[in-house]
């Protein structure tokens, strides 16, 4: 872990202030009460020719700032010497507030206010992520799932994860996409990661479509004589569902690869080249089309991106007033 912060410091220090800085350990630390070197790992490091001692947090719950001050000026009855608060996460609203005490901070790649030499940078200077030109399938899960949630939904990686069926980590990538590209309110706490989409969800929506590509990995024709419906309505039957516009002539349904192999293990069907009478249209998407759909249907946003990049006029109209009618 300390290996790991020191890099992560060293790293944000050279891009936000153009300096590169080797911290040394505090040989003297032993003077400090034994709950401050239980708590902190200290080290001496000179930024901008002013030498600081920073105080890395070793704890795993966020101490509140008042805390934070009271230990600060503890370190530094002992040394006089500029003191630097040091964690690797720090909730907006903390960061704000050890503004407020004065206490001189590092959140590596996130902000640095540090009160004796003059700097405050927020949190414009954050570490870049690249963004993505469209996001990745699992990340688009998340955006649908707290379009449709109730505002003010707060959750974590592992929370959501368990509702999406993706992994922890599958949804950690999925939380780095959004918030670079600054969508949902973001923030810590303790070691977990929250996140929120607050203000009026359609504004979210259209700040976030262009970077939503279409569920539909493959689209195919065939005939079979399962007399069922052998998957949820996607495509031109779901809009017809949802709107005034006609069904099309071939119905359209949506399988996920897992629900297709299985599909494919019970029932006969012959694959057709092209779309001719009494062919089922067949679409395999990224993710399972039921997701987030009702009465085998597929849901309004998940429709709306897989034929979005239609130019035909009339399911342009459509798919305009069916997201006019959600209620955000």
């Amino acid at each position: 872990m300390e290996q790991t912060y020191l890099s992560t410091l060293h790293d944000y220090l050279n891009e936000t202030l153009g300096i590169s800085v080797t911290p040394k350990p505090l040989a003297s630390a032993s003077r400090l009460p034994f709950f401050l070197q239980n708590s902190y790992l200290l080290f001496e490091v000179k930024i901008l020719e002013t030498t600081c001692i920073l105080a890395l947090d070793q704890s795993e719950q966020e101490q509140s700032p008042a805390v934070i001050r009271k230990h600060m000026d503890q370190i530094r009855t002992k040394y006089e010497k500029e003191i630097v608060y040091v964690r690797s996460q720090v909730s907006a609203y903390n960061r704000k507030r050890l503004i407020e005490n004065k206490v001189s901070f590092i959140i590596p790649g996130n902000q640095m206010f540090l009160k004796d030499l003059g700097i405050d940078l927020r949190e414009h200077f954050k570490t870049r992520r690249i963004q993505p030109v469209s996001l990745a399938p699992s990340t688009q899960v998340v955006v649908i799932y707290l379009s449709i949630k109730n505002e003010g939904t707060v959750v974590t990686p592992a929370e959501i994860a368990k509702h999406l069926g993706y992994s922890a980590m599958s949804m950690t990538r999925a939380f780095d996409e959004l918030e670079a590209l600054g969508i949902g309110e973001f923030s810590n706490q303790g070691r977990e990661r929250r996140l929120q989409f607050m203000g009026e969800k359609l504004s979210i929506w259209k700040k976030v479509l262009p970077f939503l590509q279409s569920p539909v990995k493959k689209r195919f024709y065939i005939k079979t004589e399962y007399k069922g419906q052998p998957g949820p309505l996607s495509g031109l039957s779901a809009l017809a569902h949802y709107s005034m516009i006609a069904e099309p002539q071939n119905p359209v349904f949506a399988f996920c690869s897992k629900a297709w192999k299985t599909f494919c293990q019970n029932h006969n069907f012959n694959l057709i080249p092209f779309q001719e009478p009494d062919t089922c249209e067949i679409e395999i998407w990224s993710y399972d089309p039921l997701l987030f759909g009702k009465n085998d249907i597929v849901d309004r946003l998940s429709l709306y991106v897989s034929l979005k990049d239609n130019k035909d006029e009339r399911v342009e109209s459509a798919l305009d007033r069916m997201v006019k009618e959600i209620k955000w």
